[in-house]
Parts: structure tokens; sequence; C-alpha cells
């Protein structure tokens, strides 16, 4: 635990301080996101809004799918095609934080050909030379050292183009408000909180050595997915998510046959928010797996309401992520083999 109080050991081990980037991604949420080439779609109204993007750009995404809970379908796509149902009342969120994601360009055409409406978010790259030649709207990003940090930041400009279509009315505002509460919660899990006072250099710590796995309801499975995300990515660890009440009728049987000594780290993401009946599934499965699994670690998550608690749990789970890479020995930020894989990609045409 100590390797986590040496500020010296913490600077040596995160040189690109990703702590320091997470620490102040709450001021993200003030971020103003601005719609470039405004194009003139009239009384528009989509039938239905599916956002594209890849890895860390598609996080935002996800949680605004879950915590806006549209009155109309709204569909991430992790591909190459979207849906067999976007036609030409449909809106295309085309997110790509480089700009050069492959597959989120290929999402593009595909939405250009179906005469979908687009809007396109990115920092630079062929989407916004795509979106700039062509008249697309856009909203240009500020660069960060890595996709998976700017969750935040995309949450802004996907609820500033729902705005603009009448969609999520007001909602935009809602995430600025949370600043001040996330700020706060971040204060108490910095590298300067010691272990012993640090939620989140606790739970990494037991994390050490074991494949996380994080549980959550279906309301917060989003966050619970960026938290693997976040362990594969800024740990460099192999790690796990599923959701409830899904779990309860398959994963849960998987474990009767596994002893404890397994080398897995449960964790559990729990809110008050949460169907009553998804929080005695939790409960009843604690009980019922009791010694045929390890024992659970469960994180309540933090704030007044169900966006709060998704936006401090987005940040929680980056700085156990980022602690466990420095108990690791890794760096935290550079997805070195990723980027490899591009550039082998690359060398062969679609």
């Amino acid at each position: 635990m100590e390797i986590l109080d040496n500020l010296n050991v913490i600077k040596q081990r995160d040189p690109e301080d990703a702590l320091g980037v997470v620490g102040a991604q709450f001021e993200q949420l003030t971020w103003e996101a601005v719609i470039e080439n405004t194009a003139d779609y009239g009384d528009f109204v989509p039938a239905n809004v599916v956002l594209g993007g890849m890895g860390g750009s598609a996080l935002g995404g996800l949680i605004a799918r879950d915590w806006l809970e549209l009155e109309i379908p709204f569909v991430v796509t992790r591909d190459y095609e979207l849906p067999n149902f976007v036609d030409e009342k449909s809106l295309v969120i085309c997110v790509s934080v480089s700009g050069n994601t492959e597959e989120t360009l290929a999402t593009l055409t595909d939405a250009q050909k179906r005469g979908a409406k687009i809007v396109i978010i990115a920092s630079g790259g062929k989407l916004l030379e795509i979106a700039e030649a062509q008249n697309i709207p856009f909203i240009r990003l500020e660069k960060i050292s890595q996709p998976r940090y700017g969750v935040f930041m995309h949450l802004r400009a996907i609820t500033k183009i729902l705005n603009q279509f009448g969609l999520a009315v007001e909602r935009y505002e809602e995430l600025a408000a949370q600043q001040t509460a996330v700020k706060d919660f971040i204060s108490g899990i910095t590298a300067n909180v010691v272990a012993e006072q640090n939620p989140a250099k606790k739970l990494a710590f037991e994390c050490v050595g074991k494949t996380p796995v994080v549980f959550s309801s279906s309301k917060f499975a989003s966050v619970a997915y960026k938290w693997k995300i976040s362990f594969n990515e800024n740990a460099k660890n192999v790690a796990f998510w599923n959701e409830l009440p899904e779990f309860s009728h398959n994963e849960f049987i998987g474990w009767t046959s596994h002893p404890i000594e397994k080398p897995f780290a449960i964790i559990d993401l729990r809110s008050e928010f949460d169907n009553p009946r998804i929080s005695l599934r939790f409960e009843l499965t604690e009980k019922l797996l009791s010694g045929q699994r390890p024992a659970v670690k469960t994180v309540n998550l933090h704030g007044d309401n169900a966006l709060c608690q998704m936006l401090c749990g987005v940040a929680f789970g980056d700085f156990v992520s980022i602690y466990l890479g420095l108990l690791n020995g890794v760096d935290p930020t550079p997805v070195k083999l990723v980027e490899k894989l591009k550039v082998e990609l690359n060398q062969v045409s679609m």
C-alpha cells in the first residue's frame, strides 16, 4: 500500500499524469459543446437515434442511453455497419475522438447511403475533414490523452445534439449541475489522500493479482462496463462485467463449481435507485454463493440522484483501475497494442 502513498513513485509510474487527468474530469461537465456547420434540418424529428463509435468513443453513448431513457429507440452500435432499421428518419451520431477510427468512418458512409441525418463528434482526423468538406454538422472535441478519459465531455456533446433535435431537453444543463458533487467526491480519492482513508486505493490493492468481475443493475450497466474497460486499459488487467437480473439466469450457476480460491475480485456496484427486486437479487446471490466464490466487495454508488451516481461511479472506476495499474507496474495511459493493431489494419485496404 505504501506505493500508492508515495507521490514520487506515482510520478515515475504515471509519467503522463493519468491521475491528474481523471482528477480534473469534473471540469468537462461544464465544457461548452458547439455544433458547427449547422445544417438546415428544418423541423426534423428523429424516429430513432443511433450512435456509432468504438472503445472509449462509445462509452459516452452507452452512459447517455442508460441515463436519458429517451422515448424513442437509442441504440449504440460498435461495428462497421448500422442496424437495418436506419433510414432517412434516423439521426446518426458518429463519434471518434481521433476522427480516424475505421469502423466509425464506415458507419458514416453507411448513414449517408441510407439518407440519415448525421452529426459528427471528433477532435480532428478524417471525420472532421469530411464534415467540413461536405457541410455535415459536427462538434469538435478538445484533445485529451485518451478517449476513455473524456467521457464527461462526450456526454456534453451528445446531449447538446439531442437537445438540438428536441430530445433530452434541459439534460445538457443537468450535467453541469452535477459538477460540484462530482468534484467533491473526487477530492476524497486522489493520490494525496492516504490509502488508509482512500477507498479507491483500498479496492485497487484488493484487486492485485486477480481478475476483477464487476456487477451492476441494468440501470447502471454502462458504468459497470466502463469499469471493465478501465481495468483493461489503465491497469492492463483482464476484467469482466455483467448485469442483474440477467446474471441470475445463467452466470449465477457458473460460479457454483469453482472453488473460492479462484483469483477473482468480485465487485458489486449498488444503488438505492436500483429496482428493489434487483437489490434483493444482489443479497440472495451473495447468500447462495457464499463459500463458492470470493467474498463480494460492495461499492455503494455515491450521489443524491442517478446521474450523479453514474458520474461518480465512472470517476471511482477510473481511480481504482489507475491505482491498480501502478501496483501492476504499468503506465496507465498508453494502449500500445491497440495502436499497433490499427497500423497493421491500415496496411490492408477495406
